[in-house]
This record gives structure tokens, sequence and C-alpha cells, in this order.
């Protein structure tokens, strides 16, 4: 009997989809575009802004081969009616909190026979609710520090290959770290 990947455990998840880091790809910023491209006819116009965040919108450092999009809605939108209207284009709802903010994050590109030949994360955000563009930029201007975190990756991905939430979660506070410090870099320069 197959099953639907919603019925699949974390455990069988982490299994199918296990954590495996590339080096970069020239082909990332098109697959970014092409796929980035649509969303504005699928959003009718909700979005205040659109980026290509995560690792793969940062050369030279290894990845995840999964391209990450942060669309900033418009105040006040119609959330289900945007939902319903990314589903019919493929894209799967793998979380959703409206309190204290509105977080949407989806996928497409995941099958029960593994990882598509492309594959995207969407993160669906209030405006200004953005610190992954702080980190993204950070990781561009400084070099240095973007080899000492995919060095990081690299050292949990062997450690946690089929757990990626101990994978995330290992990373939060050198992420978190240096988007403070970018946030205020960048706010003193403005």
């Amino acid at each position: 009997m197959d099953r639907e990947l919603y019925e699949y455990s974390l455990e069988e998840l982490w299994q199918l989809f296990p954590i495996e880091l590339k080096e970069y790809n020239i082909n990332y910023p098109n697959m970014y575009f092409e796929e980035s491209s649509n969303l504005p006819n699928i959003l009718n116009g909700n979005i205040s802004s659109i980026n290509h965040i995560g690792s793969t919108a940062i050369e030279n450092i290894l990845s995840k081969p999964i391209i990450d999009i942060l669309v900033e809605l418009i105040p006040n939108v119609e959330i289900e009616s945007i939902l319903n209207e990314l589903i019919k284009n493929g894209w799967l709802v793998m979380s959703k909190t409206e309190a204290p903010h509105l977080r949407v994050s989806l996928n497409k590109g995941y099958t029960v026979n593994g990882f598509s030949d492309k594959v995207f994360h969407l993160h669906l955000r209030q405006i200004g609710d953005n610190d992954e563009l702080f980190f993204r930029d950070y990781l561009i201007n400084n070099p240095l520090i973007a080899k000492e975190y995919s060095k990081l990756k690299l050292n949990l991905a062997s450690e946690y290959k089929y757990n990626r939430d101990a994978y995330t979660n290992s990373k939060t506070e050198f992420i978190q770290k240096y988007t403070e410090i970018a946030k205020f870099e960048y706010t003193k320069k403005a």
C-alpha cells in the first residue's frame, strides 16, 4: 500500500530526506529566479518583497541543495486564500503559526521516493520578520565567517544526518550571534 508523505513518521521522513551538503551550484540563482517569478501571480499581489535566503544564496559555502525563498506579505492578507493558491500550485504546508506573528513554511520537491531535482522551501512572513536577510548579507560580506559556518554545518551534517531538527537546532547559536552583529552593524550605517 502506497502512503502519502504526511502519513510518514518524523523518523521515516528523516531517513528519506537526510542532511546532505553540496558545493555551491552556479544554477542556484536561476532556480531561485525561476520559482520566485511565479509567486506574484500565485499570491495575487499580496507581496511586499521576495528574497533568496539560506546557504544557496551565498557563494562558496556548503549547503543542502534546497532553495529557500522568503516572502514578506503585505499587511492584513487573507492567509487561507493565499495558502489554497499555493497548494494548487504544488506547495505543501509544513507549519503555520499566526501568533505572535504570522509565519508559514511550505515546501516543494519532496516525494515518497526522496528529493526531486529541484527542492524549495517557502517562508511566508509579515513585513520586517526577515532576520535571515541580515545573516545572509553578513556571510556574503564576511567570507571567513561564511567558511566557519560551512565547516560547522559539515560537522553537524555528519553527526545529525538523519535528524533534521537536531541539525537545525545546533546551528541556532551561531546564526543568532552573527544575525545580531549584522543588525547592529547595518543599522548603525543606515
